[in-house]
């Protein structure tokens, strides 16, 4: 998922300049948008074009593609062609191009992985959610009727005729890789455009870069939930498609235990060994594949399937912290992420923020109808309590010009936007749920300092295209742990604030 902040908040986005990465066209820039609710999570798309009318074909382009074969190969959308011919008699069944090539992809991933991946794994998710409903881990009898499910044959393929057989009762779902999938051919129609050099399309923290440009991604650390967090690695990236899956973001909780949602179709059970996997390819399809089954495999078993792709690495975090990578990692890599503070050697005082805490600043955007909804503009900064500003926590933009519809962010910060390099990476993560983001304060203001302990007030602005602008302001006295409740609004469904301890992934 990308992020967007500037400079100053250790991640920025790049909205309607000339791109520094585009050296053959002095006229070539970068347009950017993003949008909420597409496939289940968040998109930002980013061309490389000339002017903004071809960037607009660009993009218009990509987003009927991805819409197009949504409406293919959705597992959500009751009409979706993969939803109908699920549901239809059993018998070989005339199906797209699109369905039977994903359909042949998970096959032969299946094979690929050892059964790691499987169209059927949604048959032990389910077990695994109905059980959480009741905080209860599932039955020995439930796991293994869900796992004699899994090993039927589920459906027989017959290229000559382009026909599909579903042979078992057993739910499946296309996720692993259709995102990839989706992805690849939307950045492939959008290149057709003539005009348009490049192209960034990020989908819930899968990245596909393509054609005439270069793009730094940040690698999101599993440990730490915050937007502005600061990332495990930084990279740089051409004509490859970086994908990460992990268990942080989405999953099941009980009796205190957290579950991951990917599930190992071979035991039955979720994947744990393995926290975060992110992987590099040429091809898109495999990216979302490998990056899947390496939350199930062993270490050692993922290197191995690694291995028998092209050009493939990869970087591993574990449950216990450990952090393994392929051979090749180091040459994307790029700079010194490593912006942690060390808390031992950190002075504390009476009259100071205290660094052992941090304030966790909780968002849920609203969720509006349609595919094509523009995320609105968002600023969130710290005044302090005569009211001058402390420290610009985040900036979500997608053109410069708009931004003083948020005015009371203008007021306070323009003038350190329009003096400052607004230009960084994309944002590599799990795949996030729609609309909800969390942001970290660490208590040191605009220059890095530690702010003096006491009363501060939050401010949260939105502002959105054709929409409404809202502003919401909380005190808060940073002496003691608490929680605090934001009345929503139009824009912002939901908000909270945290002061909290630092955990031990911080």
């Amino acid at each position: 998922m990308e992020k967007k902040f500037l400079a100053i908040v250790l991640c920025a986005s790049f909205y309607g300049f000339s791109s520094a990465d585009l050296q053959s066209d002095k006229n070539e820039h970068l347009f950017v948008n993003d949008y909420e609710n597409v496939l289940g999570t968040s998109l930002e798309i980013k061309i490389a074009a000339a002017d903004d009318g071809q960037a607009a074909k660009g993009e218009i382009t990509a987003l009927d593609e991805i819409e197009r074969l949504n409406k293919v190969l959705s597992g959500y959308d009751l009409n979706s062609e993969f939803r109908r011919w699920m549901n239809a008699p059993k018998a070989p069944l005339k199906i797209s191009r699109e369905l039977f090539d994903v359909l042949y992809l998970f096959e032969d991933w299946r094979i690929k992985s050892g059964g790691a991946l499987d169209a059927s794994a949604e048959t032990i998710n389910s077990v695994w959610r109905n059980a959480a409903k009741h905080n209860r881990i599932p039955s020995a009898t439930e796991i293994s009727t869900a796992l004699s499910l899994v090993q039927e044959r589920h459906y027989i393929l017959n290229a000559k005729n382009q026909t599909a057989f579903r042979t078992s009762d057993a739910p499946l779902m296309l996720n692993s890789f259709t995102k990839s999938y989706i992805m690849n051919k939307a950045t492939n129609a959008a290149l057709a455009i003539s005009g348009v050099y490049g192209i960034v399309l990020n989908i819930g923290g899968d990245i596909v870069i393509r054609g005439k440009h270069t793009e730094e991604v940040d690698v999101s650390d599993p440990k730490a939930d915050a937007e502005n967090d600061p990332p495990m690695s930084r990279l740089q990236l051409q004509n490859k498609t970086i994908a990460t899956s992990g268990n942080y973001r989405r999953g099941e909780l009980i009796g205190g235990k957290w579950y991951s949602h990917i599930v190992d179709p071979r035991t039955g059970k979720p994947a744990g060994s393995v926290i975060s996997a992110t992987v590099i390819t040429n091809n898109s399809v495999d990216a979302g594949a490998l990056a899947t089954a390496l939350n199930v495999l062993s270490p050692e078993e993922g290197k191995r399937l690694v291995s028998t792709v092209p050009d493939a690495e990869f970087m591993l975090i574990t449950a216990d912290g450990k952090r393994i990578e392929s051979d090749g990692w180091k040459k994307y890599e790029i700079g010194d992420v490593n912006q942690k503070a060390d808390l031992a050697t950190t002075a504390k005082s009476d009259k100071l923020w205290d660094p052992g805490y941090e304030l966790a600043i909780n968002l849920e955007l609203a969720t509006l109808e349609g595919m094509r909804v523009h995320r609105p503009f968002v600023a969130v900064w710290v005044v302090d309590a005569n009211k001058k500003p402390v420290k610009q926590i985040a900036l979500w933009y997608n053109k410069p010009r708009w931004l003083d519809e948020m005015s009371a962010w203008y007021a306070a910060y323009y003038d350190t936007f329009a003096s400052g390099n607004n230009s960084v990476s994309s944002t590599t993560s799990a795949t996030r749920s729609v609309g909800k983001y969390t942001l970290k304060w660490d208590g040191k203001d605009d220059k890095g300092n530690y702010v003096k302990q006491g009363a501060y007030t939050i401010y949260i602005e939105a502002a959105r295209e054709h929409g409404s602008h809202q502003l919401m302001t909380q005190e808060i006295d940073v002496k003691k742990m608490q929680h605090i409740n934001i009345q929503g609004n139009p824009e912002v469904a939901s908000a909270s604030l945290d002061y909290r301890k630092k955990s031990d992934g911080n």
